[in-house]
């Protein structure tokens, strides 16, 4: 696993996160009411100091009310403002000194503020979901809010019995008292804050497929009156499973779960280990299959192998594009070629004036970056060839497991498979503005595409 930790302050979003210290596990305890949206808890974080004597850290928490704050079991300072929770501890925590933060807080929790809208824990007409991308975690929990700061998580919540909690991670326990239920997850893997995702509803829950032994189980938990449109939706996602792990190599997490709220999204949001969809994305038509791809992508890219600062986002979002594309071809639809063709065409109509390496925080979230992404990624394959370019990306999200990456990184990587230097294809389409051409090699579709068959299981 290779982590590379941004030295400094994230460029896009430099009130969130500090660099002077990382957290290697977060214990969340929360109890949540729907009905009047309060939301209590309590968190214990296990972190180490940076180079220097930590006199003071930071947290970013949204508005809440809080109720203590220790470091090392003891009392702490602290002022809370403008999102930040500020932390003088008793002492100052040596340099390179593992040190313990607990944290209570309460309030009514809702969305961070951000150019995309609200950002986070969203009250629902009847539950709650969380969607952080990118900012969004402080709307619940205190945390070190950069993404390159990656740690393990165990999230207890108490919610009224008659929802279900979902989140990212494996379920440990499910326990009832009176009118509560306490559901107990644990997430491994090291995650980035904005990736731990949580939905709290009305479900039923169905398993995707018969994973057999040594698969990875995969949960679709929906609205019962949206089961029969989700069953046909999301029948071929175990053979996106199979493919992805054929190409990208091993599913990176234990299991994979997908919910479908009652309300719509504007898009589908990846988590660890769970993606949420809206209604909207559920038609009985497989109209948005497309996107059932792109979110299963990105637990390799993105959330695996996440990225140092916001600046390298196309090495998200290109990958899951690219991974809409080889679902299309392995599966009998268009090939990645015709479907680099139409993207092309797309933004040669449109400005050329977004760099991938840093397209600015105004436009992280463009569709052209995600066009332009993908298009990359389909230039350095037919490039290099087939046989060298899975195995190159076999490499990468192995290598890099649990890590976090900057493009730099990743044209190293590229490079050392490469028969011959990429340098000029990068700076093209990755550093430059103008629209390069359209690759002209073109990779030939696979003899043997999947099964179009698929089944859910109640």
């Amino acid at each position: 696993m290779a982590v590379q930790q941004a030295a400094g302050p994230d460029p896009y979003f430099p009130d969130h996160g500090d660099a002077r210290y990382r957290v290697h596990r977060y214990e969340l305890a929360l109890d949540y009411r729907p009905g009047p949206n309060r939301l209590a808890g309590s968190a214990r974080i296990n972190a180490i100091a940076g180079r220097s004597p930590l006199a003071e850290f930071m947290l970013n928490l949204s508005d809440f009310k809080i109720g203590r704050v220790r470091v090392d079991g003891r009392q702490a300072r602290y002022t809370h403002r403008g999102g930040k929770l500020r932390v003088r501890p008793a002492k100052p925590v040596r340099p390179g000194a593992a040190f313990t933060v607990e944290v209570h807080w309460s309030g009514n929790p809702k969305p961070v503020s951000s150019p995309w809208g609200g950002l986070g824990w969203e009250e629902l007409e009847d539950g709650a979901l969380v969607a952080s991308q990118p900012i969004g975690a402080p709307s619940w929990y205190p945390c070190n809010d950069r993404p390159a700061d990656k740690a393990s998580y165990q999230i207890s919540i108490t919610t009224p019995s008659a929802y279900a909690v979902v989140a990212g991670g494996r379920l440990l326990t499910r326990t009832t008292k009176a009118s509560t239920t306490t559901w107990v997850y644990e997430q491994a893997a090291p995650t980035s804050s904005y990736l731990v995702g949580l939905s709290i509803g009305k479900y039923q829950t169905v398993l995707l497929g018969d994973p057999g032994p040594g698969g990875v189980p995969q949960h679709g938990h929906i609205p019962a009156h949206l089961l029969p449109e989700f069953s046909r939706d999301f029948a071929r996602q175990p053979q996106m499973m199979e493919l992805f792990q054929e190409l990208f190599g091993p599913y990176p997490f234990d299991e994979y779960a997908v919910v479908v709220t009652e309300e719509e999204l504007d898009v589908p949001v990846e988590a660890q280990g769970l993606s949420l969809f809206g209604a909207n994305h559920v038609d009985g038509a497989r109209g948005w299959e497309r996107l059932v791809a792109h979110e299963l992508a990105h637990q390799w890219f993105g959330n695996s192998v996440s990225i140092a600062d916001w600046r390298h986002i196309w090495l998200n979002e290109g990958f899951a594009k690219y991974a809409e594309w080889l679902w299309s071809e392995r599966s009998g639809g268009r090939t990645a070629q015709q479907l680099a063709a139409a993207a092309h065409r797309l933004l040669s109509s449109l400005p050329q004036d977004l760099r991938l390496a840093d397209p600015g925080r105004k436009s992280m979230f463009d569709d052209r970056l995600y066009e332009r992404g993908g298009l990359t990624v389909h230039a350095v394959r037919c490039a290099m060839g087939d046989e060298v370019f899975f195995r190159m990306l076999r490499g990468w999200a192995g290598l890099h497991r649990g890590g976090a990456v900057t493009t730099t990184t990743f044209t190293a990587h590229v490079n050392r498979f490469a028969d011959e230097s990429l340098n000029g294809l990068f700076e093209a389409w990755v550093y430059g503005a103008a629209l390069p051409s359209l690759p002209t090699v073109i990779p030939a579709r696979p003899a043997h595409p999947p099964t179009n068959t698929g089944t859910v299981q109640p």
